[in-house]
């Protein structure tokens, strides 16, 4: 009799652990959107920094946190954007950068295929000092900030949803 239950039991728990088992692969499987991209210079991106090389990445869903799962070589990063937008300026998907103080930044990440652009952190410009100021002067044709005339495009070839 006692052979019995436990038999049952064991059945029982071990079928569960079965059902939850495959629930947590199935989910892992379903990316909102995942691709790859080549980073030719060491980049800022959002609180993390990566090295020039390749990285894959993948995003869990295109719903909610837009939290960004980075692999590279060296560096592994989760990447939140600080916002989203459905207008979506590029075609292709491509990450977009800014030069601030010699740094390149990723500013935004056009996803055409989950009709969305990212918006990530960035710092803002460094002001030089009140006498450097003066002894510097800025050509009248000169935009306002170095970040506005330094922009780079990275191809990401995305693998869709």
């Amino acid at each position: 009799m006692i052979w019995a239950r436990h038999l049952k039991l064991f059945t029982k728990v071990g079928l569960a652990a079965l059902a939850l088992g495959a629930l947590a692969t199935t989910g892992n499987a379903q990316n909102a959107y995942q691709g790859k991209f080549t980073l030719p210079f060491e980049t800022h991106w959002g609180s993390a920094t990566l090295p020039a090389g390749d990285y894959t990445f993948t995003m869990s869903s295109a719903r909610s946190s837009y939290a960004f799962y980075v692999r590279g070589e060296k560096v592994n990063a989760i990447i939140m954007a600080t916002a989203a937008d459905e207008q979506v300026v590029s075609g292709h998907a491509q990450l977009n950068l800014v030069d601030i103080a010699d740094v390149q930044t990723v500013q935004t990440f056009d996803a055409p295929e989950i009709g969305k652009t990212f918006f990530y952190w960035t710092p803002t410009q460094k002001h030089t000092g009140h006498k450097e100021a003066h002894q510097k002067t800025a050509p009248q044709t000169a935009p306002g900030t170095q970040s506005s005339e330094n922009r780079t495009s990275i191809e990401v070839r995305s693998a869709g949803r």
